[in-house]
């Protein structure tokens, strides 16, 4: 059987120092401009409009075969 050690350091990191690499990771980012955000909605309502596509044409897949058959 394999040994499944489960890495526990990352556990053990002290509230300071977990809050100070969030700080860092804040300080990096920007807020995106209307460009930025118009673009990635699009992106993502896209995306989400082509998975509601998908699963619309297999609920009609599934439901219309059968009666062929």
């Amino acid at each position: 059987m394999a040994d499944n050690k489960f890495n526990t350091d990352k556990l053990n990191i002290n509230p300071r120092q977990k809050l100070r690499s969030y700080l860092r990771v804040m300080k990096l980012t920007k807020k995106p401009s209307r460009d930025e955000f118009l673009m990635i909605a699009k992106v993502a309502g896209a995306g989400i409009l082509a998975a509601g596509f998908v699963g619309f044409v297999i609920y009609i897949l599934m439901t219309e075969i059968p009666q062929w058959v």
